[in-house]
């Protein structure tokens, strides 16, 4: 049954999968772990530079981000790198070791299907469903029924349980698992043929397009980006019509060690954040899957979203949708100049008129 139609919905999911390629449940390690509810932090300038030049004041991470949930479209939004639902980080600082080690644990620990539970405030004891984690930033996001999110307060206190980390499969050593809850092994529709596993995915991404987030050496905490400022790309594997959840698949990347060019491989991972218009910049994946192409095969899917596969919502229809650069009209407005460039000091009036008088 769908979440959004019971009166206190919580995510459907199973503690332990339901099917799929057999993991190594029992050496699993569950831990809880907590983080706070995150204000959006500006910087210096309210401006965003796009990659057409226009500057533009959007809303951007952090917050809680009450009409944008997994399943809805993360294309087109007056927004930049929107994060769906709630944004969570640890604020408390470490006596020892890094300062921000709690916060570092807690993107380390949270995993794609974890469950999270409210600790304090209006909405205690409610639950929601981890949905990805966004690099730079560092957030761990958390999607909850829309009448919760219309509820919780920044600062609120929220615990995760932690089940995922040192997650593989039995039988597919050369696929690398990360950043995914069992339950969401169980629940995505994996199918072992003929010694592949064929997992589900709406779309499908070429790795040069791939952009900020590249030269990091982990994919445990955080997401890397979709350009999709070359309108040909774009439209060749329809990106437009990504949505918050999406299920994706990069082909060419290779995300062991950090992501990085390799034809021979694939990664699959989830759309985290939404769409930016600054230059390198765009819908973030958070990887789950990286192995050879030759064993883990995309297979392609529109149900293929969190949404969908968690039973939380009904995600929208994939329609294409146009970029904010598009749509803004000061984008038409500002051609190249035609107007002369300065002259220089020698070219001014003031040295023709001391030229003509002479000394």
């Amino acid at each position: 049954m769908w979440s959004d139609s019971e009166p206190t919905p919580t995510p459907q999911r199973p503690d332990t999968p339901a099917s799929g390629p057999r993991i190594n449940t029992s050496e699993l390690v569950i831990v809880s772990v907590q983080g706070q509810i995150a204000h959006p932090v500006a910087g210096a300038t309210p401006y965003r530079i796009g990659h057409d030049g226009v500057p533009r004041v959007l809303p951007g991470t952090g917050g809680i981000v009450l009409n944008q949930r997994i399943g809805d479209l993360c294309v087109g939004l007056a927004g930049d790198h929107i994060e769906p639902g709630v944004s969570l980080h640890n604020n408390n600082r470490e006596v020892i070791g890094p300062r921000d080690g709690p916060n570092n644990a807690l993107i380390t620990y949270a995993c794609v299907g974890n469950v999270a539970e409210v600790l304090n405030g209006r909405c205690i004891g409610r639950r929601g469903l981890v949905t990805g984690k966004h690099g730079g930033v560092n957030h761990v996001m958390v999607d909850f029924p829309t009448p919760i999110l219309a509820r919780l307060s920044i600062g609120d206190r929220i615990s995760i349980r932690s089940h995922g980390l040192g997650l593989r499969f039995l039988q597919y050593p050369q696929i690398e698992v990360m950043n995914c809850d069992p339950a969401l092994i169980g629940r995505w529709g994996l199918i072992e043929r003929d010694g592949r596993l064929h997992v589900p995915v709406t779309h499908l991404v070429p790795a040069r397009l791939m952009g900020s987030g590249l030269g990091k050496n982990t994919a445990w905490r955080g997401d890397y980006d979709i350009q999709l400022s070359d309108r040909p790309s774009r439209e060749r594997w329809k990106l437009t019509s990504l949505r918050f959840g999406d299920l994706v698949a990069i082909v060419g990347a290779d995300v062991r060690r950090g992501p990085i060019y390799r034809e021979s491989r694939v990664t699959i991972g989830v759309i985290v954040h939404g769409d930016s218009t600054v230059s390198g910049h765009g819908p973030g994946v958070t990887p789950l899957l990286t192995g050879p192409a030759a064993c883990l095969r995309p297979l392609l899917r529109p149900s293929a979203n969190l949404a969908e596969v968690f039973q939380v919502r009904r995600a929208q229809p994939p329609r294409p949708q146009r970029l904010l650069v598009e749509r803004d009209p000061r984008r038409r407005s500002c051609p190249p100049a035609s107007a002369p460039g300065p002259r220089l000091a020698f070219e001014t009036e003031a040295a023709d008129a001391a030229h003509d008088d002479g000394p």
